[in-house]
Order: structure tokens, then sequence, then C-alpha cells
């Protein structure tokens, strides 16, 4: 039998389209990763096309990959999630803070340059971010902390989650200056409880549950990884594996639920989300939020400038066919 033929040092682009400051749009380095975290090496391996990669269906996997990235390019030791718990993709994760940061850079000369007595919210030259539903995995301030030396809070309402944030920022003595938790303590609350008073940011980030009840976030990630098997066989699941795979996600699906649904789902979270930053309007200068559905897009803009934005923005970021939304809205003339 012929062994397909590997190139180990040849990264496969996951999308041209990434942002072009993000470090993983020239793909995946695995020889590199393998050296820089061993045990990912068990899950390497040729694909049909001779690179090298990893089974993306595969949720361990998954998790030891971000881990090795997590180690190699953002020096972040001892990253890990429980089981069930949402695991991000990096690059996508990645490009979200790259192009906050554009927001923010861009916001900052357009002032300097309107009016340079004009006071800012935040009078440090240190950035602060807020981190809506940081998650048990933390990766957004995480990033932030790490790429551009922000000071982050990340916000939960599953002190389970912030637990395991805490584990990770024990292990990596850098972060304990500038990532701190705190618990949402009311479900319907997004900000209040969570901003203090006198407090002020330069950016809030959010990743909203975009499903309305565990059943459609089962049934969703039936779909993603069903999706996921048929690229890698070129063929659908039959239906024993099928039933092998409803119980798994099941399984998986565990008890981060917050992660993946809420009441109303993604459209109600945001419209909550939107009313209360006019209340924080004078504490926090840009509001953001990923949306993954574009119908959502629309309302949410048109909900904002109902309130009296005085700019609302939408980026676009792609990743191969996928296309997601940042929204991002402030109340500062």
């Amino acid at each position: 039998m012929n062994t397909p033929k590997h190139n180990s040092n040849k990264s496969i682009p996951i999308s041209k389209k990434l942002h072009p400051k993000n470090l993983h749009k020239n793909g995946y380095d695995f020889s590199a990763l393998v050296k820089s975290y061993p045990s990912l090496s068990s899950f390497v391996k040729p694909n049909k096309f001779g690179n090298l990669s990893i089974d993306f269906a595969n949720a361990d996997a998954v998790k030891t990959l971000n881990t090795a990235l997590l180690k190699h390019y953002y020096s972040i030791n001892h990253w890990d999630i429980p089981k069930g718990a949402l695991c991000p993709p990096i690059p996508g994760r990645v490009d979200y803070i790259h192009y906050v940061a554009d927001l923010l850079e861009v916001n900052e000369n357009a002032r300097r340059s309107a009016n340079k007595n004009i006071n800012k919210l935040n009078t440090s030259s240190v950035i602060n971010m807020l981190d809506i539903g940081t998650g048990a995995n933390g990766i957004y301030p995480l990033l932030a902390c790490q790429i551009y030396g922000w000071h982050c809070v990340g916000s939960d309402i599953n002190i389970a989650s912030l637990d395991n944030v805490n584990g990770i920022i024990c292990s990596n003595p850098d972060l304990k200056g500038s990532l701190s938790l705190r618990k949402q303590n009311k479900r319907d609350n997004i900000f209040k409880g969570v901003i203090k008073a006198g407090e002020s940011y330069d950016v809030s980030v959010c990743n909203p549950p975009f499903h309305s009840s565990p059943e459609e976030a089962l049934k969703g990630s039936q779909r993603k990884v069903t999706n996921l098997a048929r690229n890698r066989s070129g063929k659908a699941q039959t239906n024993a594996s099928q039933t092998k795979l409803d119980a798994s996600v099941s399984l998986n699906f565990g008890g981060q639920a917050a992660e993946l649904w809420c009441n109303g789902g993604e459209r109600l979270f945001l419209k909550k989300m939107i009313n209360e930053s006019k209340d924080f309007s004078n504490q926090c200068r840009w509001f953001t939020s990923l949306v993954s559905k574009a119908d959502n897009v629309k309302i949410a803009i048109k909900q904002i400038k109902k309130l009296g934005a005085t700019e609302v923005k939408e980026i676009k970021m792609e990743q191969g066919n996928k296309i997601t939304r940042i929204i991002a809205w402030t109340f500062v003339s």
C-alpha cells in the first residue's frame, strides 16, 4: 500500500480573508505546534490531500489544537475547558479582537483630528475591555491581554465557567494584573451589576447565545458535526452512525446552556443589550457584539439609531464561506 506523501512544513491557508494582522491567515503549522505542545501529535496525521491536519469533528482534537495555538502564539499555558463547554475557533476569535482594535484606533485618530482638547471616557493610556458572557474558555479577554496588552474584565452568569477561567489565569501569572472576572447574578441583566460606578471602558465585546432553546441548540450542534463528517468523507452519515452522533452530541452539550441558548435567542439578547447600553453610555465608549444571523443586523441597527447613538458600524468578518458580522455603536459625540 502506498502511503500518501505529506509536507510537514506546508501550511494550508484557512482563509485569505482573515484580518491582515491575524497570525493564522496562512494556516496551521502543525510541525511547530506539535513541537510547542507534544500532546497534539496523537491527533495530527496526513489528510486525503497529503497535508498534516486533524479531525475537526473530534472535540478532543479541536480542544488540543486550541491549547497548542494559545501556547505557541500567545504564551497562554494550560488552557482547558470542561467537557461540554463551547470550544471556540481561535482564528475567528482573533479576528474579532483585531477588528475591535481597528475600531478604537480609527475612532481615536478621528477624535484627535477633530478636537485635541476633547476628553476621553478613559483617560488612561491602557485600553479597558469588558467581555459579556466570557464562558468557560475566556477566549476574548485572554487574546486581548496577550495581543494588545489591554486590561480586561470577563463576566458570566455561570460560576463554574468563571472558576475555569480563573484557573487559567492562575496558571499564567502575567494575566493576574490585567484580567479579572465578575459574576452576573441576574439572568435578565447584561451590563447592570457588572459595570461598577465610576468605571469606564473603551469597548465591550460579546458573542451572544444565538439559539432560543436547548432543542434548537442541540440540532445546531448535530448539523455542525454532520457537516464536518460529510466534508471529511464526501457523503452524509448513515442512519446507524447518526444515532451514535445524536448521543455523542447530547453528551457534549453538557450544562453550558448560557453559551448556546437563551429565551428569545440572539434577537432578544441583542435587544436587551442595546436597550441597556444606553444606561451606560457615559461609562463605555464603544459597544460591540457578534451577530450570527444577517436578519438580526438590520433590526439591531434600527433599534440602536432609535436610542440616539451617534455612530453605528457593521463590520463583516469572513472565514472561508462563513460570514460573521460585528455591530458596533457609541453614544459619545
